[in-house]
């Protein structure tokens, strides 16, 4: 009987050793578990290890280290965190790069129990997460894993009005043009700021697909710096179109220069931060060509423009046709084809009436002074006229009330 009872003692001994000396296996879909504390699996894809709940880390132990996604992962969403977790001690150095080299910029927990990236990774990139962490034992763990994010079917890359380090006028909008369409329009807007060296109430609105705007509620005050984020790596834009970049924009508004066109007077007001500057006699359009009415904003700055009839639909030949090839300091206001410019022809009829095709004339000496006080993005205010502007024909933004210029946003 005694030589029994030692028997099936030493067999509990065997059992004991044997489950001791187990491996805990990583989820395939799971994240990199390093041994040296107890861990249980998580059934749930894609999650890390955590530590067995009946079991307490002793005060001396290894770190165990988990990394979400898994190590060798492939497809993984670009729009989603990486995380590296520790369960025992905490994490020294994380780093994420692509396979260009670029880093992927993160944040600890208070503890230094978890780094989390941002959610910005690039589609169809190969990644690798390095590392150390200091259990509580003191002994320094080694982290290194390697997954791959899904390619995209289209990238969402973006152009931009204005241009970077541009200094524009106080009514300018920002322009976001789109190369491929933006199903999910609220995830991409989630990923636009914007700036402001002085406090500024604006909106972002949807133009259409392809194309967002933003503005104030006001023009921008004269001198504000602004700074436009288009943070959209590893944005899901909707139908697999994933944003394979960002960019900043960093822009400067000039002094305040804002016009008033009358056509029933015949005459245009400009005021240079607020002071009226020159009241200039004009020439508008005439019956058949009548200017239109609205908040316009120059566009375009020529010193010396060729205009043609053709692209507003009048060919050779018709009684109205011009072809005018030194038309001098236009300022394009209109997607159709209206400017602000010299027209030494309509010398006579300058302040007294309205002889052009669209255009608001004055003389070469105005015309020039006009010139060089302005900038792209500069407001043209014209009144006078049952012709109103489009929506579309030039920026705009200006033409709709503000509750209805923010209903346009997709986070409204």
């Amino acid at each position: 009987m005694r030589k029994h009872g030692l028997a099936v003692a030493g067999i509990c001994v065997l059992l004991l050793a044997g489950t001791a000396c187990s491996d805990t296996k990583a989820d395939g879909g799971g994240g990199q578990s390093t041994p040296g504390a107890s861990t249980s699996q998580s059934n749930t894809p894609g999650a890390s290890s955590t530590p067995d709940a009946s079991s307490t880390p002793s005060e001396s132990a290894a770190a165990s280290i988990a990394v979400v996604p898994a190590k060798g992962a492939t497809s993984v969403q670009p729009d989603k965190p990486v995380t590296v977790t520790t369960t025992a001690g905490k994490l020294t150095a994380i780093t994420l790069k692509d396979d260009d080299g670029d880093k992927v910029t993160g944040s600890f927990n208070t503890d230094k129990t978890q780094w989390t990236s941002q959610p910005q990774l690039k589609p169809g990139a190969s990644y690798t997460v390095s590392g150390s962490a200091e259990g509580t034992d003191g002994a320094t763990v080694p982290i290194s894993s390697t997954f791959k994010t899904l390619k995209a079917s289209k990238s969402l890359k973006a152009s931009v009005v204005p241009l970077n380090g541009e200094t524009v006028g106080v009514a300018l909008p920002i322009q976001i043009f789109w190369n491929n369409p933006v199903k999910d329009r609220a995830a991409v807007e989630k990923r636009l700021s914007v700036k402001t060296s002085v406090p500024v109430d604006g909106s972002w609105h949807w133009v259409n697909s392809n194309q967002v705007n933003y503005r104030p509620k006001n023009y921008w005050p004269a001198g504000t710096k602004v700074t436009v984020n288009i943070d959209t790596q590893g944005v899901n834009a909707g139908n697999n179109t994933w944003g394979t970049s960002g960019r900043t924009i960093a822009f400067s508004i000039g002094k305040s220069v804002v016009s008033n066109v009358n056509v029933k007077t015949h005459t245009m007001t400009v005021r240079i931060n607020g002071k009226l500057a020159r009241t200039i006699p004009i020439t508008a359009g005439k019956d058949g060509f009548t200017t239109r009415s609205g908040v316009k904003v120059i566009m375009e700055k020529f010193t010396v423009k060729r205009m043609d009839a053709a692209t507003v639909g009048l060919k050779p030949g018709d009684p109205e046709y011009y072809n005018i090839p030194d038309v001098k300091w236009a300022q394009r206001v209109t997607s159709s084809g209206e400017f602000i410019h010299g027209a030494p022809w309509s010398s006579g009829s300058q302040g007294s009436a309205n002889v052009s095709h669209g255009c608001v004339g004055m003389s070469l000496k105005d015309a020039q002074w006009f010139f060089n006080q302005t900038l792209r993005g500069d407001p043209v205010i014209v009144t006078g006229t049952t012709r109103h502007m489009e929506p579309g024909n030039g920026w705009t933004d200006w033409n709709t009330t503000w509750a209805a210029y923010k209903a346009g946003s997709a986070l409204s």
